[in-house]
Order: C-alpha cells, then sequence, then structure tokens
C-alpha cells in the first residue's frame, strides 16, 4: 500500500520505518527541513535501539523515503497518517490539537477523493469529528474517511511493541476504512495480534486511558514506598507480592522518582481538562497527577537530606537524566526538577548519561557534564542514581568510593542494595526500603557529613 506518515517525529518515524519494513511503500513527511535532510543523510533526530538500522535497510530498499512537500506526497496514498505532536497547551494543560487541523486541511486539499486519513497522535476524544468536519468543508465531493488509530510505543522498546503488539485499536464506523487499516496492519495476522475495532471515539478515549492506568500504577507504588520507609518494609518485596496477582500483575511497579517523558504527564494532564469539561472529573488521575509532581520535587530533598541536610557549595554528581533508560528523550524528566532543588538549595550539580546529553544541555545549561560515570564522581560530595542505564548497573563501587569526596551512594532506582554499598564504605539511601541499611535519614546525613569533611 501506498502509505503517507505525516511528521517524522518519534512515533512518525519510528511507525513509518516499520509500516515500510512489512513491505509497504512509505513517505515520511515533515515541515522540518533541517531534519528532513539529516534524515535523507542517514542521521535520525532520535535515539531508539534498532531504529538506525530500520531506517537505512528500507531506505536502500527503495520502500521509505523522507520529504517535506506534503501534496505531492499524499496526492498518490491509500492512506495518510496524522502523527504530528500533540504538546500540552501552555497555561491550561489541554492538548494543543492546532498542528493536527492544520495537518488535515493540508491533507485533505491534496488527498485522494478515496483516501483515508488516520489520525495517530494522541488527541482527546472528538478530535477525530472536527477533523472530519474538516475533510467535508474543504472536500464536499470527496469520499474521504477519517479514522483513529492510537500509538502505544514505549521509547526504548518502541519497535518490538510495533511489530508485536498487545493490540491494535481501530477507530471508525466506516466499513471501507476499516477493511483499509487491516490491510495496513495485515502483516501482523501472523504474530496474532488482535485488532481491537471500536467507534472513533472510543479508540482516542483508549489511548488516554491506558497511560492513565500506567501512570497511576506509579504514582500508587511510589506512595507505598514512603510507607515503606516509615513503617520499615521493603517496597520491592511490597511490589512482588501484589504484582504476583494476576489481576494486578507486575509492570510498572517499580518504585522510584515519578514518571516523566512524551506522554504520561501530558495525556493525563490532558484527561483531566478533557473531563471537567465533559462534566465528569477524574479524581484519581488528578491526584495521581498532583502524586506525580510531588514526588519529584521530594527526591531533590532526598539527595539533599541524605547528604547532611546542606549543600550550599557542595558538588552532587547524577547519573543518569532522561526520563527513563534507552532513549534521550529529556521531556519532563524527574531529573529536571531534581536539578533544580539542589541548585535551589545552592549545590553544584555534575551530571551523566549516555544518550540523553545533548538534549539536556539545552535544557539544564547551567551544569557540569562529565565524560563517563566516574569522572561523574569525582570529587563529589554524594552521587545520586536517577535513570536506571544499563551501564550503572555494575559500577565498580569501590573505585566510586575512592572517587567521592562524601561517600554516600543515594540510588533512587533500587539498583544496588545496603550490603553492595556498606562492603565499600558507602552510605547508602534507597526509595521504599528500610533496612538496617538506611537507618534514620537524620544519623545517616550525619555521617555523610562527617565523611565529606
Amino acid at each position: 500500500m501506498r502509505i503517507v506518515m505525516i511528521g517524522s517525529g518519534y512515533v512518525g518515524l519510528v511507525s513509518g520505518a516499520c509500516l515500510a519494513d512489512f513491505g509497504h511503500e512509505v513517505i515520511c513527511v515533515d515541515k522540518d527541513r533541517s531534519k528532513v535532510d539529516h534524515l535523507k543523510a542517514g542521521r535520525l533526530p532520535i535515539y531508539e535501539p534498532g531504529l538506525g538500522d530500520l531506517v537505512s535497510g528500507n531506505v536502500q530498499a527503495g520502500r521509505l523515503s523522507f520529504s517535506t512537500t506534503l501534496p505531492a506526497a499524499v496526492a498518490d496514498a491509500d492512506v495518510v497518517f496524522i502523527a504530528v505532536g500533540t504538546p500540552a497547551r501552555r497555561g491550561d494543560g489541554y492538548a494543543d490539537l492546532s498542528y493536527v487541523y492544520g495537518a488535515a486541511r493540508e491533507i485533505a486539499a491534496a488527498a485522494r477523493r478515496d483516501a483515508v486519513i488516520v489520525t495517530k497522535s494522541t488527541v482527546p476524544t472528538g478530535t477525530g469529528d472536527e477533523v472530519e468536519r474538516i475533510v467535508r468543508e474543504l472536500r464536499p465531493d470527496a469520499s474521504i474517511a477519517v479514522a483513529s488509530n492510537p500509538e502505544f510505543l514505549r521509547e526504548g522498546a518502541a519497535i518490538a511493541d510495533f511489530k508485536h503488539p498487545d493490540r491494535i485499536v481501530i477507530g471508525t464506523s466506516d466499513p471501507r476504512a476499516a477493511q483499509v487499516m487491516e490491510e495496513v496492519y495485515r502483516p501482523l495476522y501472523l504474530n496474532k495480534a488482535p485488532i481491537l475495532q471500536t467507534s472513533r471515539r472510543t479508540a482516542e478515549l483508549i489511548k488516554y486511558a491506558a497511560n492513565a492506568m500506567l501512570a497511576t500504577k506509579i504514582a500508587f507504588i511510589n506512595e507505598i514506598a514512603d510507607l515503606c520507609e516509615r513503617a520499615g518494609a521493603d517496597v520491592q518485596d511490597v511490589a512482588r507480592g501484589i504484582g504476583m496477582d494476576r489481576r494486578i500483575g507486575g509492570k510498572f511497579l517499580n518504585a522510584g522518582p515519578g514518571y516523566g517523558g512524551s506522554c504520561f504527564p501530558k495525556d493525563t494532564l490532558a484527561l483531566i481538562k478533557t473531563a471537567q469539561d465533559h462534566g465528569a472529573p477524574l479524581r484519581i488521575v488528578e491526584t495521581v497527577a498532583a502524586s506525580n509532581a510531588n514526588r519529584k520535587r521530594a527526591m531533590g530533598r532526598k539527595i539533599i537530606a541524605a547528604c547532611g541536610g546542606d549543600v550550599r557549595g557542595r558538588c552532587i554528581a547524577l547519573l543518569g537524566l532522561t526520563f527513563k533508560p534507552n532513549t534521550d528523550d529529556m521531556r519532563d524528566s524527574p531529573a529536571l526538577d531534581v536539578v533544580a532543588a539542589l541548585q535551589d538549595a545552592g549545590a553544584r550539580v555534575r551530571a551523566f548519561d549516555p544518550e540523553g546529553m545533548p538534549q539536556a544541555r539545552i535544557l539544564l545549561p547551567d551544569i557540569e557534564y562529565a565524560a563517563d560515570a566516574y569522572s561523574c564522581a569525582e570529587g563529589a560530595d554524594g552521587l545520586a542514581i536517577v535513570t536506571e542505564w544499563d551501564a550503572f548497573r555494575a559500577l565498580d563501587l569501590a573505585r566510586i568510593a575512592q572517587l567521592l569526596r562524601g561517600k554516600v551512594l543515594i540510588d533512587l532506582r533500587n539498583i544496588y542494595s545496603f550490603a553492595d554499598a556498606s562492603r565499600h564504605g558507602l552510605a547508602y539511601v534507597s526509595v521504599g526500603r528500610s533496612d538496617a541499611d538506611d537507618g534514620d535519614m537524620e544519623s545517616l546525613g550525619q555521617r555523610t557529613a562527617e565523611a565529606a569533611e
């Protein structure tokens, strides 16, 4: 099939490359000429494991190409996906749909009269209705169908998620559009990927509801982690205990500094605003969003307390800046709030991230960047693990202890244990664990201050 992907960002590029790998002819269109030039030269705008080889292979095979010219690209397309950004609107938190509607106008003017337009961008319920209104207004003589096909890609595992999905959601009441979309995903029939066909509005809401549910699990286990620290329990064992219940499942029950990234923060906020507009406020989701915002700030305070309660003039080292490993995405990363809290307290911050530092330099221009984990730790008054990159899972703790000025390791991802750290003379703070390990925060801070002197 001839497919056009409007938008060559994370969703558009991954989806376009995977569809091309299925054998479809795909053109990814983007207004950013610099991005398109880089893609044509084989330079990707994002980091995603395996994506470079997937893109280059399909470009060489002639199935994938890039363009800045929308009318020419969509003129012969069977299906046109809208995969542009829907960021939270500044000031009120609503999803900014201007890019979606702008794309719809351009597509409608140039598309075949029997094309199918599909919103893959994450959009509030009812957006497809407005896209259809725009199309009908501009092309009253055409039979262009409008469908919804939300994406469920995890950054760092996007290719596997696209090729081996838990489900494919197709939102349309148009039989022809449904048939076309089934043909788009026909290669996945071999993987027995279930296709759920719903109304367009239902499909749009499924995406928001899924992200809100996952965000709720994260916020829930983080609050349980706080209780564990005070009650003398271990949040990792609690997570295992409840995760073994098949009704709950073990995913998204890792306590840490809170969720971030391009989806959960903006999508929960957009869902909250949509629900308020419909007079059906989602109190649970509202609480989740507030809890997560508080969580990020609290992690900065946790690091300060672990370092004796006063970090003014001290150097605090951070390992990991992206919101999760295997991505370079810094959007709404907990590290941003952690850095802000440390700087507000007068600390000097040094950081290292395997992939995120180019993006971090834009958002955090006034911190020091290190070449690796060990140079990051050298001479610092405390070391905090903020993102659980594989490269941080087997650090030489003896070397870390020698390099640190203040012998304290704050593990916000629970990678290590008290035994690991104490064996090398490190004071250790984790999340949601209250073994003889951490002791109370006040005494730990005192030990840390003494070690730094």
